[in-house]
Order: C-alpha cells, then structure tokens, then sequence
C-alpha cells in the first residue's frame, strides 16, 4: 500500500492530538490552564525547573557561582513537571512562554522575573561579575556561542531529537534532515575545540554551561539513543570538552537538581539547601514523587 501524499488545508485547525510522547501537552494558544501558585522558600533566587538540558544550564550556574565563593547566589529548586504542570497561573506569570526554567530574583527589592535559559545565565553572570568577560573579544565570542546554542538546540530536540526518539512513525526524509544538521553542528563544535580549550577559548564561561548539557549529553549518546546513528565517537574534541566537564563538582551536582529519572543517589527533586546532595537525593528519602 501507498500513502496519500499530505496536502495542507489553506487554513490549519487545531482538531486532533499530534501524536507522539508528548502529545496529550501540546497546544496552539498560551496563557494559563488552571489557577495555582508557586511556592517560595527562603533564598533570594527562586528557580522553578526540570533536570532538562536546559534545566541543567542554570542549575550548574547557580552551584558554579556558589563553588566560586558568590554566596548571595543561593537559591531554592522547585520541580516543575512537564505534565501539564507549566500552565499553572504562578508558572505563566513568571514565564508566559510556558517553558523550563523560570527564575525569580528576589535578591532586591522588587522581584525581577527572568525567562528562557540563555537570559537567565547572561543575567546571573552580570549580577555576579563571573563566567562572562566584560569586554574584548573573550565576552563576544562568549555571546556567540551562547547564542549559537539558542538557535541550533532546537533542531537537535525537536528537530532530530523527535522524528528520531518520540514520533508515533519514522519518516526517513524527517529523520535524515535532522541527522544531517546535527551531525554538522557537531562538526562546528569539534572544530572550535580542537584549538580551544572551551568554547569561548582559554576560560570556563556561561557559553559552556549552555552548550554542555545538550551536546555533551549527546556525545556520550545519554539523549535519544542516538550516540551509535551518529558516530559521536568521531568528533574526539568534543568528547575531550565533553569529559573535562563533566568532571567539575559544581556541574555535578548542578545535574542533579531537579531530577527525576535515571539512578535515584542522582536525583535530588527539590533544592534549598547545599546539604541536600547529601541527604536528599531519592535513595535516601520516601519513594519517587
């Protein structure tokens, strides 16, 4: 049998689900679902997320900035579920845009709301003087590829990362598209990093912290399944970065926060206080929420 080739409508509608894992959540129109508020603790950030890659951005800013010795960047972890969770009316006022992470600075005296992780790191590394240079070339390229990681992550997950993993059928042209782009933004890292230490050269910066999670992630083959299809064992450089990382303290337990799969002593679900990682994580306390 053959398909009847898609022909769009000359007006889209809204008139079934998409299909696919997280079909029961997707929808065309913003704004809140349902009335409910968001807790705040004790800390002067309030940090309202998930352990995704863009979760796991601003968890390791946060848990960096505290190793630095910054210790005004203390902050609460509250999970936020990707189960219809983010519509609540406290979580589209802190970020209309439905999306983890969300952050409110409540370190002055008006509370600041900041959204989309990239804001939230440039915001956090202004306040704090750290991981962002100030000037020159080191801060440009620092933006750059902090924002390169903006415009390319998107055809990582919800390009490869959901015709490959999550849609209900495979479509080679989908498929291919994707791991043809992917595999080439892997080559553009591979190649920065072959004559720099980091991203933004010599210095550690907020441009690693957010490229990291989705991209390390994947050079290890921890996202989709993926690592084989793509031979992410080719692109050495960024397996070199990928570790050298991935072995800092702050990062390691700033992929803890917020997390809610994998091995239970790596998840500590909610964060408010540094002597959690040790007694919080899900193995030491009642069942996974």
């Amino acid at each position: 049998m053959t398909e009847t080739p898609y022909v769009p409508p000359k007006v889209w509608t809204w008139d079934k689900e998409s299909g696919g894992q997280f079909a029961s959540i997707n929808r065309p129109i913003a704004g809140p679902t349902h009335d409910k508020e968001l807790p705040v603790g004790k800390h002067p950030f309030q940090l309202y997320s998930l352990a995704t890659p863009n979760g796991v951005k601003v968890t390791v800013m946060f848990e960096e900035l505290l190793a630095a010795g910054h210790s005004g960047a203390e902050y609460d972890a509250w999970l936020i579920k990707i189960d219809g969770n983010q519509f609540g009316s406290g979580f589209v006022g802190v970020n209309p845009n439905s999306k983890i992470p969300a952050l409110m600075d409540r370190s002055g005296p008006t509370p600041i709301r900041i959204f989309e992780s990239g804001a939230i790191l440039v915001h956090l590394a202004e306040k704090f003087g750290a991981f962002l240079p100030t000037s020159g070339q080191a801060r440009a390229e620092t933006l750059s590829w902090l924002f390169w990681q903006m415009g390319s992550a998107p055809f990582l997950g919800g390009g490869f990362g959901h015709f490959y993993a999550y849609a209900p059928t495979k479509i080679e042209y989908a498929i291919n598209r994707y791991a043809m782009e992917v595999k080439r933004q892997l080559d553009v890292l591979d190649r920065r990093l072959a004559d720099n230490e980091y991203l933004a050269g010599k210095e550690y910066t907020i441009a690693d912290m957010a490229v990291w999670p989705w991209y390390g992630a994947l050079a290890k083959g921890l996202v989709y399944g993926a690592g084989e299809f793509l031979s992410v064992h080719d692109y050495k450089n960024v397996q070199r970065w990928t570790d050298q990382i991935a072995k800092r303290p702050a990062v390691k337990r700033g992929r803890m926060v917020n997390r809610i799969s994998g091995d239970p002593a790596s998840q500590l679900h909610e964060r408010h206080d540094a002597s959690d990682f040790e007694t919080k994580t899900q193995d030491k306390i009642a069942p996974a929420m």
